[in-house]
């Protein structure tokens, strides 16, 4: 079920809407004086032809979220779209940025397709993926501390996501609560409820009060959103 907009899904996962865009449509770029260059869509996109209607499911705000982590750790993705590729089809199940397999087996393939694709010339740079700790291939710890922000329900599919754009506020999407819109752990209001008072001229003290959350947090989540905004 689509819950989000790519915008949406953006501010969540907290990387730019285009880049966002481009994971879940795909893209083409076209040059007057050089070859066209195109990526294929990474992540669950479903397309719909209502204007600003939700197009992303929760599955695919997990994928968003795993993937800004893979590239925040700095492979490019001409690099990361063919590893994702051999990621899904060695571990041969759908979705597998969004399943718990991706923490057991996901490292162990990921290392062992960059040492491949680095024998046959291509850099995909494994220290920035996989490191070994251990004894263990394991994800780089800029990309662990992200996975960490995914509980995982029975069927080892994602079923939380604690929300890495509001700083130190405890802000989740959970598609069992407010249909996957961002809520406060504390007390379950939802984030644009709150800001809508806010902006409205409600202070953080009487929101506070009313909905249970900490002052700080609605602090951290003012000062995020109005950075985006800026």
């Amino acid at each position: 079920m689509p819950l989000y907009t790519i915008g949406e899904a953006a501010r969540i996962v907290d990387v730019p809407a285009s880049t966002f865009a481009s994971w879940a449509k795909g893209y083409v770029r076209r040059f007057p004086d050089r070859p066209e260059v195109s990526g294929e869509p990474v992540l669950t996109f479903l397309p719909t032809r209502a204007f600003r209607a939700p197009s992303i499911p929760f599955i695919g705000l997990a994928e968003g979220l795993v993937l800004a982590a893979i590239r925040r750790s700095g492979v490019p993705m001409q690099r990361v779209r063919p590893a994702l590729k051999e990621l899904q089809e060695q571990i041969g199940i759908d979705h597998a940025l969004a399943s718990q397999r991706l923490y057991t087996d996901g490292a162990e393939l990921l290392f062992d397709y960059a040492e491949r694709s680095h024998e046959a010339g291509m850099d995909i740079r494994t220290s920035d993926l996989v490191v070994i700790r251990n004894g263990q291939r394991v994800f780089a710890a800029v990309i662990l501390q992200y996975l960490k922000r995914i509980e995982y329900g029975q069927d080892g599919y994602a079923s939380l996501i604690r929300v890495p754009a509001y700083g130190g506020a405890e802000v989740v999407a959970d598609p069992g609560r407010s249909f996957g819109s961002p809520v406060f752990e504390r007390g379950g209001a939802r984030v644009s409820d709150v800001l809508e008072r806010f902006w409205a001229g409600e202070s953080l003290e009487e929101l506070s009060e009313e909905f249970g959350v900490p002052h700080h947090q609605l602090e951290d989540v003012v000062r995020a959103t109005s950075r985006r905004a800026a």
